[in-house]
């Protein structure tokens, strides 16, 4: 890898870890919490391509967990996080030309892989689907305002990084 993507990669990682940190609202019942990182996850992968975002996403997120006490959520986290923003980059990057719905799509898919991905984890490590139910609005709500976010962020930051 070049080290002006190495850096990038870093910063990005950077970010998802503190946009996770700073807006967390905790969830006792599954022991979890809700928060924005994935807006910065998604848009890793829907700008600079589907390893930088599965990097972001997964180093990143699960970094947060692990600073934020979440520990038993990590491992989980890596691969989810890492999925979502690979998914959201690949997906992005095999469309014909890049419209408000291909992003609009590409990110939504990656939000879904999180959510199920954190409906699985719950039924897992609980081993309750009732938990896992109870856990999937959040996560759905929390992917579905990252979104919204990345829609209304990507535009500007292509024209401001020239891309």
């Amino acid at each position: 890898m070049k080290p002006k993507k190495t850096i990038l990669t870093a910063l990005l990682i950077a970010l998802v870890a503190v946009t996770t940190m700073v807006v967390s609202i905790p969830m006792p019942a599954v022991k979890g919490y809700i928060n924005i990182g994935d807006s910065v996850v998604l848009l890793s992968g829907l700008i600079f391509g589907p390893l930088v975002g599965a990097a972001a996403g997964a180093i990143g997120s699960s970094l947060a967990d692990l600073l934020l006490g979440y520990t038993l959520w990590a491992p989980w986290t890596f691969v989810i996080k890492g999925l979502e923003g690979f998914i959201a980059g690949w997906l992005l990057s095999r469309s014909r030309k890049e419209t408000h719905r291909s992003v609009a799509a590409a990110a939504s898919l990656g939000a879904v892989v999180m959510a199920l991905g954190y409906f699985l984890a719950s039924s897992v490590i609980y081993q309750s689907l009732a938990v896992a139910v109870l856990a999937l609005p959040g996560d759905l709500i929390q992917g579905g305002v990252s979104v919204l976010l990345c829609l209304v962020l990507i535009r500007p930051i292509k024209k401001y990084l020239s891309l």
